[in-house]
This record gives C-alpha cells, sequence and structure tokens, in this order.
C-alpha cells in the first residue's frame, strides 16, 4: 500500500516526540500527591514521594550491580511492596523484570531462572529456600558455566525471623539494606525506544515448558491506562491487591495505579475474611480476581464476611470464564462484577464484556448470564475476531458456530522470548491465535465455549465443557466443578465431572449424590452432555487459582473408560 502524502513535512522533534513508558507515571504521583499513601503493608505505609524514592534507590543500587539494557532481574514475592517496587525500578536502568509465581516448584523455578539469564534474583524471605533449590539445580544442568545471581532477600515482619537469618548466613543481601546503597535522587532514563522489553512472564507451561512473553513499554503504558478506562477507575482509587502482581505484572494495574496516583492495599495471603476486612478497614473501592477466590468470597460463612458492604466495591474478574451463578451471587452482595478475558500474551485482560443500560432492567438471572461473556476488545487493543482458522474468515455472528479468539494491536506481546518456533505459529496470518474457541453473538460480543484441548467429542458430537460447568455452579451443593472428557468404550469419550461440595453438605451417600447431580443436569441440558460420572474431592490448582484440568483428565484416564451396557 503506498504510503499517502501528509500535510505537511514537520520532523519529530524532542519536544514532541518521546518513547512511551509507565514510568513517568510515578514521576508525576509523586509530584502532584506526595504525601498521599501509595502502598499500605500491615503497619508499614508509604506515600507516592517515599516509594517514587526507593525506586529510583532500588534501580541506582541495581546500576552499581552492572545491571542495565539487557539485563534481567527476577524476582520472587507475594504481593508485598518490594516487588511492586520491582516494577518500576528495574525497568528505570533499562533492565526487564520477570515476577515469578511463588507456588512454582524448584526445577520449574530453575528453568525459568537460567531460561532468563536472570543476573539478580531478588526474593521474599519465605521463598528463599525455593530460590536456592531450583539455583543448586541450575548449577548441576550447567556444569560449571554457571554464574550464580546476585541474591536480595526481602525481610517481612508478619515472618518467621529464622529463614531471613538462614538467608543472610547463605550470603544474601537484605532487601532494605540493599536499597541504602542506592541514590534516591538517582537520575534514571526513559527508554530511547518505546519497543524496548520491560518485564518477562512465563506461561504456565500446562503442557510444555513455560514459555516467556516479552512485553514492550508501549504496551504496558497502553494497557495500563486502557485498564483504568475500561473500568471507569478514578483518581484516587483503593485497590486492594488480592490478584498476584507476579500473574501478568497484576494484569498492569501495577501502573495503572501511579497513573491515577490510588492506593495499594498489600495481601500477603488471600482469603474471604481478609477481603472484607479490608474493605471495612481501608475503604476498598475496586481488586481484581479469578473466578475461584470469588467463589470462596460469596460461600463465606457469615462469621467472615461484613456485610452489608459500606459501598460498592468494584471486581474485576478474568483468567477462567466465570459461571453465571458465582456473578449473580456477588451482586446480590453489593459488588459490581465486570468480566474481562485476556492471556499473559495480551498483557492480562484485553476484552471486557462492556455493560449495556438496556440490561438494566432485564430480570437478574439473566443479567448474570449476558455478563458471563467475554465481550468485546478492550480500548488499547486494535482488532479481536473469533475465525475459522482453516479457511482464517470471521466466523457467523449467530452464537452458535465455534472458531478460534483472534487478537491483533499494540496490546499484543513483542513475542515469545528464544522460541522463534513458537512465535510463527502463534502469530501465523498477522494475528495472534489464542487457542481458545468461542462463538460471536448478534451483538459481536464473543463468548468462549472452551479451550481447544478441553472439548469433549462424544460419539461424533462437540461438547462444551464449560457449559456443563455452568450448570454444576447452579447445583445448591457443589462449591466447585470441573468438567474434562473420559474415555467411554460406547462414545469414544464422555463427560466427567469433578466436584467440590460444600462444606455443610452430607457427604456420607457419595452414590446417591451422584445420582442427583446426574439428575439435575438432565433436567437442564441434552441427555448426551448429561456427566456419565461425577468424582468428588478438592480440585487441583495453579498458582493463579485456575483449575489444572490436565490433571484432572490424567486421572479420568486412569479411572478406566465408562463400560458399555451389557444390557
Amino acid at each position: 500500500m503506498a504510503v499517502g502524502r501528509d500535510i505537511d513535512d514537520l520532523p519529530k522533534n524532542k519536544a514532541n516526540y518521546m518513547a512511551l513508558t509507565p514510568l513517568w507515571f510515578l514521576q508525576r504521583a509523586a509530584l502532584v500527591h506526595p504525601t498521599r499513601r501509595s502502598l499500605v503493608h500491615g503497619s508499614r505505609v508509604y506515600t507516592w514521594l517515599q516509594t517514587y524514592r526507593r525506586c529510583r534507590q532500588l534501580a541506582s543500587a541495581l546500576s552499581k550491580h552492572s545491571v542495565g539494557p539487557g539485563s534481567t532481574v527476577s524476582i520472587i514475592a507475594p504481593n508485598v511492596p518490594a516487588i511492586y517496587e520491582a516494577h518500576f525500578g528495574v525497568p528505570m536502568v533499562g533492565a526487564v523484570v520477570n515476577c515469578v509465581n511463588i507456588r512454582l516448584n524448584e526445577p520449574a523455578v530453575a528453568f525459568l531462572l537460567g531460561h532468563s539469564s536472570s543476573s539478580v534474583v531478588i526474593v521474599d524471605q519465605e521463598f528463599f529456600s525455593l530460590a536456592e533449590e531450583a539455583l543448586k539445580i541450575l548449577a548441576e544442568k550447567s556444569k560449571g558455566h554457571f554464574k550464580a545471581p546476585r541474591l536480595v532477600v526481602i525481610g517481612d515482619d508478619s515472618c518467621d525471623p529464622k529463614t531471613l537469618q538462614y538467608a543472610l548466613k547463605r550470603g544474601a543481601i537484605e532487601y532494605e539494606k540493599f536499597l541504602e546503597s542506592g541514590d534516591p535522587e538517582f537520575s534514571w532514563e526513559a527508554p530511547e525506544d518505546e519497543w524496548q522489553s520491560i518485564t518477562l512472564g512465563y506461561t504456565s507451561g500446562t503442557t510444555a515448558s513455560p514459555k516467556g512473553v516479552v512485553l514492550s513499554h508501549r504496551g504496558a503504558y497502553l494497557m495500563a491506562l486502557s485498564g483504568a478506562l475500561i473500568w471507569g477507575m478514578n483518581e484516587g482509587a483503593v485497590y486492594l491487591w488480592t490478584l498476584p502482581m507476579f500473574h501478568c505484572n497484576g494484569w498492569c494495574y501495577t501502573w495503572t495505579l501511579a497513573a491515577l496516583c490510588g492506593t495499594s492495599i498489600c495481601l500477603r495471603q488471600v482469603t474471604a475474611k481478609a477481603v472484607y476486612s479490608a474493605i471495612a478497614k481501608y475503604g476498598v473501592t475496586h481488586f481484581c480476581a479469578a473466578p475461584v477466590v470469588l467463589n470462596t468470597i460469596v460461600n463465606a460463612p457469615p462469621n467472615e464476611t461484613i456485610l452489608p458492604l459500606p459501598h460498592v466495591v468494584n471486581v474485576m474478574t478474568a483468567g477462567a470464564a466465570p459461571p453465571s451463578s458465582v456473578l449473580f451471587e456477588m451482586s446480590k452482595k453489593g459488588f459490581r462484577v465486570t468480566h474481562t478475558y485476556g492471556l499473559s500474551e495480551t498483557y492480562g485482560p484485553s476484552t471486557v464484556c462492556a455493560w449495556k443500560p438496556e440490561w438494566d432492567s432485564l430480570p437478574p438471572e439473566k443479567q448474570a448470564r449476558l455478563n458471563a461473556r467475554q465481550g468485546v476488545r478492550y480500548i488499547g487493543l486494535e482488532g479481536l475476531d473469533v475465525i475459522n482458522t482453516n479457511t482464517m474468515q470471521p466466523v457467523p455472528a449467530d452464537g452458535t458456530t465455534i472458531g478460534e479468539i483472534v487478537m491483533r494491536g499494540n496490546t499484543v506481546m513483542k513475542g515469545y522470548l528464544k522460541n522463534p518456533k513458537a512465535n510463527d505459529e502463534v502469530f501465523a496470518g498477522g494475528w495472534f491465535h489464542s487457542g481458545d474457541l468461542a462463538v460471536k453473538h448478534p451483538d459481536g460480543y464473543i463468548e468462549i465455549k472452551d479451550r481447544s484441548k478441553d472439548i469433549i467429542i462424544s460419539g461424533g458430537e462437540n461438547i462444551s465443557s464449560l457449559e456443563i460447568e455452568n450448570t454444576l455452579y447452579l447445583h445448591p451443593a457443589i462449591l466447585e466443578a470441573s468438567v474434562v472428557a473420559r474415555p467411554d468404550e460406547r462414545w469414544g469419550e464422555s463427560p466427567c465431572a469433578f466436584v467440590t461440595l460444600k462444606p455443610n453438605v452430607d457427604k456420607s451417600d457419595e452414590q446417591r449424590l451422584a445420582e442427583d447431580i446426574m439428575k439435575f443436569c438432565r433436567s437442564k441440558m441434552p441427555a448426551y452432555w448429561v456427566p456419565k460420572s461425577v468424582v468428588f474431592g478438592p480440585l487441583p490448582k495453579t498458582a493463579t487459582g485456575k483449575i489444572q484440568k490436565h490433571l484432572l483428565r490424567a486421572k479420568a484416564k486412569e479411572i478406566g473408560p465408562v463400560r458399555k451396557s451389557k444390557l
């Protein structure tokens, strides 16, 4: 396509063109609201001026250890101030921050630290032994070619002091001491090029080695602002960190909060009681959480809740499709839920089920059903569609034809680190391929039907495990449910439901309960969708609260096939 002439020949210059980066948000917050609370962690409280100075100290201390462009700094920590500070301090020296999931095991952490070539590892005292073991594995694997990263340990008053003492004995430097070696007036530099990498994050890698998702300063800037606009989040918001900051950089709200000069309430451990207490104590206005967390909030016993809520609390949910019954219960309790969808590769959520005023007059159940869809693209995403992967053509907007969700735009990752083959596949045809299967409704809103690997094919018919799960959540005895394919002698495979019951349910007669659940399903769905087997017990989850379907699939295989009836 020929580039048309502009009306002028005015060039970019230093006065009118700068690389986009979210780092400017922090500088502005310190100027506008120097004394406003930026972070609260137990008895520790910081202001925006203090946070800006601490981030500059971190940047300065890192630069003294030769950390700069091309370096990666890994941080292994729950939601404590240090992981927030790393989102600014590390990129201030041109380095890339890699937030490591604290619930991974030693070999997985070893892979991440090795693959990312981390030169510094900042680790919370509670997870020091995890980092130490991971580095040991890495050293053994590299057969003498291993250069150990600098270890910095974050002390926390709420943890056993013995673990901190142990880390210091092993040669780690304490985080506050490390900061003291830096200059709070350090003159940091914004990137010359906004395409420069700001963060690295690894996919959960349920099927293979995790892939390193590389994000740019430009994308982070656009997503931080997009997230605020989509949510109607205002200046001075009080945000509760229920979502781990290690998960897609806290869906970019780490940077959004600086842009809005809001206040972060850190939550080391997420429980329903802690969420309700923080709302009452700090006036929390917003928090993000996976549907699993919403489920614990709505099912919390009365002694762990503080109801009615003192004000409307805005909740953003993503990470798995939320059952409409959970959305319904949340709204009954006074939470306003915004449902979004996205992936690590799209800076976290990048589609939203944008609420329409005409839905206000609908019955609550219908509202919850409409709100359970994945919706439309974010302001910061330029392209979203559902396509037939064979023809690369959009599927009709009929609400029934299934295709793959594809995206394109400035909030799609730069690519996977050191993985050209995976990049060719995932960017085929000029789109980012999500691997999620969905339909497009007549109103243009998309709705996920499944991950391509989670569709159950029974007797040649496609069955959506998500649809069955949504129905199971309506059953009064069920707390959590996940449906996978189980081998079936007659149908090839059939739905198998793994179910966790609510605490007050009599669990003595599982056979009767299973029959009751199947009967309930038969009244609400086609006969061939009804689970042929129900298995009770806790569900395995990833570090971000997603149910690990691959483990359930393996378990279903282990149970063996559903036998053909001899009748």
